[in-house]
């Protein structure tokens, strides 16, 4: 186990497996419904079973980013997140947390409060990037590549170099641009980043199949094993178990 106060994304990758982030949403309007808690008690007991499952990073969230949403203002996601993050540290004190965010005062107070322990995880693409703060830099254009090329020496500027990756699957892209996007994944490696992969049961898997995000496990474990193949460091995932399941068995057929 990493110890927090050595914590960098480094540290925690290092030498090891593809490793899981379990998503968990302290909101009432997530696009799939299952991953939805609005109590602390449930978001704890959610908490508990990612880590007994196999994730080795939990990914808090208060204020949802679905497409189509109106964000919560930041004194209801305040209200919603801090409580949740304290008493998922509280009980699970040695798991990295990651606080999904996309407002600098919201991250800055989380920091504040549990700086040690904290990733900021980042769908606006650099607002709430904070120096010396592990940091998910999320693509929300249909170029990660060049995306990329273009934020990475602003973070580095602003103090901000312990830096994962996200190309931002469904966030300002077509079906047909997530799947462009996970076929050439590869190609994000010449960074020397970690890449997180965050495609569970979207709608790049939901809608080509014609069916709902409560049915689209099957498509999401398909996704994750060509991400891992295509050198995945970070699944970001609702489902816990069954993406450690791909990671295992990726994991033996590459020791072959």
């Amino acid at each position: 186990m990493v110890k927090m106060e050595e914590m960098t994304i480094k540290n925690l990758l290092d030498g090891r497996t593809p490793v899981i982030m379990g998503i968990l949403n302290v909101t009432p309007d997530s696009f799939y419904a299952a991953s939805r808690n609005t109590s602390v008690e449930g978001v704890v007991e959610r908490a508990r079973q990612m880590v007994a499952e196999g994730a080795a990073i939990l990914d808090v969230g208060a204020c949802s980013t679905r497409p189509q949403s109106t964000p919560v203002d930041e004194t209801e996601e305040r209200r919603r997140l801090l409580p949740a993050l304290e008493a998922i540290h509280a009980e699970l004190p040695e798991v990295p947390l990651s606080v999904d965010t996309f407002r600098s005062s919201v991250a800055e107070e989380c920091v504040r409060l549990f700086g040690p322990f904290l990733i900021i995880n980042d769908v606006s693409g650099g607002e709430a990037a904070l120096p010396g703060v592990p940091y998910v830099l999320t693509c929300p254009t249909a170029d990660p590549e060049s995306f990329f090329d273009e934020q990475l020496p602003l973070l580095a500027h602003k103090g901000v170099t312990d830096v994962i990756l996200d190309p931002g699957f469904g966030f300002g892209k077509t079906v047909e641009d997530n799947y462009r996007i996970l076929s050439h994944l590869s190609g994000l490696r010449r960074f020397g980043l970690p890449l997180l992969v965050g495609v569970s049961r979207k709608s790049m898997i939901y809608k080509p199949l014609g069916i709902t995000p409560d049915e689209a496990l099957n498509g999401t474990s398909v996704l994750h094993t060509i991400a891992l193949r295509q050198g995945a460091s970070i699944l970001r995932v609702h489902d816990v178990r069954e993406a450690a399941q791909c990671v295992r068995l990726l994991d033996m057929l590459n020791k072959t």
